[in-house]
């Protein structure tokens, strides 16, 4: 195994279990490393510290193991198997109400660049780093034999999350198993999952314990569901007991997939209406006819360099939001960018509370389910974050 020299005194996050080596920190490294190529990172006296997947760019090298492990099989089916057991014992694998879950979401499950999610009988694969897709058919192997039946078909989903320079020539896939069913089941809700086309996974797990919320709150109003994607709020707040639901999207396709989502849950329910339309725009021309608003928009930054365009962004949707929900009110709102903090995301729809001068209190601080769970020495594995408000 080829080594990755550090520069004195740059072992220091390593210590404190931090699973990423910035570029800057190398001091240099034996010749012939090849991208995605698993190295031993050692310290400017030459002892072990860690050991994982080197890639060209700001992040040198992302973290495997602490300990001088060979990674082989047996390495691949321990972490597997740990994510497994984690997430039945918090009761959300092997749940019948809820065959939907991710299964590994990347420095969360010690497995930095690997995420994993699971529709019913297929386990859709997405790698994040070079290192990962270089394992994929490994780890996929791994992946059947922890799942012992649980799963029968594996999905590669990586030709827009991996480095587009590394011109690696990924495809999408199955790796193993080849089904047509793609529909599963979240809390007893059903819905349809477009791994082939879809963003992401084809599904966004995160919101579960989110939508679960928003379905206590939804009986009797009137609900706006904004950047819909698939339909997944929409169709909680009809369970909940909503007098009407109405779906915004830009996309033609997601628009589609929430009308089949909608329908297959609730089929000829006239309460349920979809628009393809610009979100500022139609919160303009209709945002005062609701008293439920749900703001889930897509990262507004993927990079620090963007977080203050990003910051007023989410200030002109909530204030937007905000002039026009109903007296008595409720906003679910969210941002899912990752350089965006609590503090930074709580400020923004502060603000935007004060520039619409509406009297708003916060009910709840909302924030990713138990299977995206944070590596507490990665806390930049904190995404998601979101408030529910009360507006007067």
């Amino acid at each position: 195994m080829k080594r990755l020299l550090l520069k004195r005194g740059k072992e220091e996050s390593l210590r404190r279990f931090h699973p990423w080596v910035f570029s800057g920190a190398v001091q240099q490294m034996d010749e012939g490393i090849e991208e995605g190529e698993v190295v031993r990172v050692v310290t400017s006296s030459g002892d072990f510290i860690a050991v994982g997947h080197y890639q060209i760019g700001s992040i040198a090298v992302r973290v495997l193991s602490f300990r001088d492990v060979e990674i082989d099989g047996e390495f691949w089916y321990s972490r597997l198997k740990s994510a497994l057991e984690m997430r039945r014992s918090i009761g959300i694998a092997d749940n019948p109400q809820n065959n939907t879950y991710r299964l590994v979401h990347g420095e969360g499950d010690l497995l930095p660049g690997l995420v994993i999610d699971v529709y019913g009988k297929t386990a859709v694969m997405q790698a994040h780093s070079v290192g990962m897709h270089v394992s994929r058919v490994q780890i996929a192997e791994q992946l059947m034999e922890v799942m012992e039946g649980r799963i029968e078909n594996i999905y590669y989903k990586s030709e827009t999350t991996l480095p587009y320079k590394a011109d690696l020539g990924q495809e999408n896939g199955f790796i193993f198993g080849g089904s047509d069913d793609n529909t599963a089941i979240e809390n007893g809700l059903m819905f349809y999952v477009d791994w082939l086309r879809g963003q992401k996974t084809g599904f966004f797990v995160d919101q579960r314990d989110n939508r679960s919320l928003l379905e206590k709150f939804a009986r009797n109003k009137t609900v706006l569901n904004m950047f819909c994607y698939t339909g997944g709020f929409s169709f909680y707040a009809m369970r909940g007991g909503a007098k009407l639901v109405h779906s915004v999207d830009s996309s033609a396709k997601a628009i589609e997939l929430t009308n089949r989502n909608v329908a297959l849950n609730f089929p000829g329910d006239m309460r349920h209406q979809a628009f393809c339309e610009d979100a500022f725009k139609y919160l303009e021309e209709a945002g005062g006819n609701y008293d439920l608003i749900i703001l889930d928009p897509p990262a507004f930054a993927k990079h620090r360099g963007a977080l203050h365009n990003a910051l007023k962004g989410y200030i002109r949707l909530n204030n937007k939001a905000l002039q026009k929900i109903q007296p008595g009110g409720i906003l679910f709102t969210f941002s899912c960018s990752q350089v965006v903090t609590k503090e930074h995301f709580r400020n923004a729809v502060f603000t935007a509370a004060a520039q619409a001068g509406r009297k708003v209190r916060i009910l709840h601080q909302l924030h990713q389910p138990a299977d995206h769970p944070i590596n507490i020495f990665h806390p930049e594995g904190e995404y998601l974050k979101g408030v529910v408000l009360y507006v007067e």
